[in-house]
């Protein structure tokens, strides 16, 4: 019988466990580069038991998000500091994997042009973008594998591509946002072109050996959304290109509030059909559901976020043998209208 405290392997990566801390957004961020606290706040994580750490959102290009600062591997000036968290959380024995992501219309810049697949309105933020020329499109991809290889040398086990959520790789696979009539457009063989050739983009500079992660949506769930079929299609893909492991989300409004584990369903679809290690993250609290669907589906590893702001080392009281259902924020609620947005933040 399988547990969540199994050692195991993705590819050269060794993890203490399946538990992973899912990217959350990080606040404690000075001028892109973690500060004291952070670190520290990183530290209690890893001491906390969690197997493996997913960072916040890192930037990959010269943009100033409005209302926040985040992390930053856009430049080599990023990467000392950057160093100091590696070594800090693996002095607790725990991997840490930087997620890249470009934000575009979903949150705009306050300097620079704002690209995106096609000139239409984010749902979220109503920002139209640029439609990027197929010089945009690979100088991007050319970004995402040079913050790679950055991430590389700051000491990260590996790097998550951020394709969920209304992010621009996400973008391109949404018709929606993509209403491109090229190569990079249309059928899904081709909206997916633009992830593809970035993962591609990422291996040719980092080497085949170095860990590449993706965070897709199972399904939008939105009108001229990518359907689950879709997401299916696109996992076969990113196996084909040797990517490491695929993390499952999608849209938290298509599901019930409190509803437990609620992408367990499209990972446990998609784990069944590729060969890559499948991790799911959404609603995950109750021990004895993750431990059913880890001995009844392929699902290898499960995800957190808010729970990790509320008691940063539930993991260890599980090793220890407390398995009761894992606390989350004081919000009301879970995946809730007045929660989203909030608790991501509170630490």
């Amino acid at each position: 019988m399988k547990t969540l405290f199994d050692k195991t392997n993705i590819e050269k990566l060794q993890l203490k466990n399946r538990l992973m801390r899912s990217a959350t957004g990080d606040s404690l961020i000075k001028d892109g580069h973690p500060t004291e606290e952070m670190i520290r706040a990183y530290e209690e994580l890893a001491k906390g038991g969690v197997g493996t750490i997913i960072t916040g959102n890192a930037k990959i290009t010269d943009c100033k998000i409005p209302f926040f600062d985040m992390l930053s591997i856009q430049d080599d000036s990023f990467i000392p500091r950057l160093k100091n968290l590696t070594d800090k959380v693996h002095d607790f024995g725990t991997n840490i994997i930087l997620q890249l992501a470009y934000f575009g219309s979903l949150l705009g810049s306050e300097q620079g042009e704002i690209l995106g697949p096609s000139p239409v309105p984010h749902l979220y933020s109503n920002i139209i973008p640029k439609e990027m020329s197929k010089e945009d499109i690979k100088s991007m991809q050319k970004s995402f594998a040079a913050a790679a290889l950055r991430g590389k040398k700051a000491g990260f086990d590996g790097v998550q591509l951020h394709a969920a959520h209304g992010f621009l790789l996400s973008q391109f696979l949404t018709p929606y946002y993509n209403r491109r009539t090229d190569e990079y457009g249309g059928t899904i063989e081709n909206r997916a072109r633009m992830l593809i050739e970035t993962c591609l983009e990422v291996k040719e500079l980092v080497g085949t050996d170095y860990p590449i992660f993706i965070k897709i949506n199972g399904s939008d769930a939105i009108e001229q959304g990518m359907t689950f079929e879709e997401c299916k299609y696109i996992c076969k893909k990113l196996q084909e290109v040797a990517v490491s492991a695929v993390e499952i989300s999608g849209n938290v409004y298509a599901f019930t509030p409190g509803q437990e584990s609620y992408f367990k369903d499209y990972a446990a679809e998609i784990a069944s059909e590729v060969d890559i290690p499948i991790i799911v993250v959404g609603g995950n609290r109750e021990y004895s559901v993750m431990e059913a669907a880890l001995n009844e589906t392929a699902i290898e590893y499960f995800s957190f976020s808010r729970p990790f702001i509320a008691e940063s080392d539930f993991i260890s009281r599980w090793e220890n043998g407390d398995t009761s259902r894992v606390k989350c924020v004081s919000c009301n609620g879970c995946n809730t209208p007045e929660s989203m947005g909030r608790c991501i933040l509170k630490k």
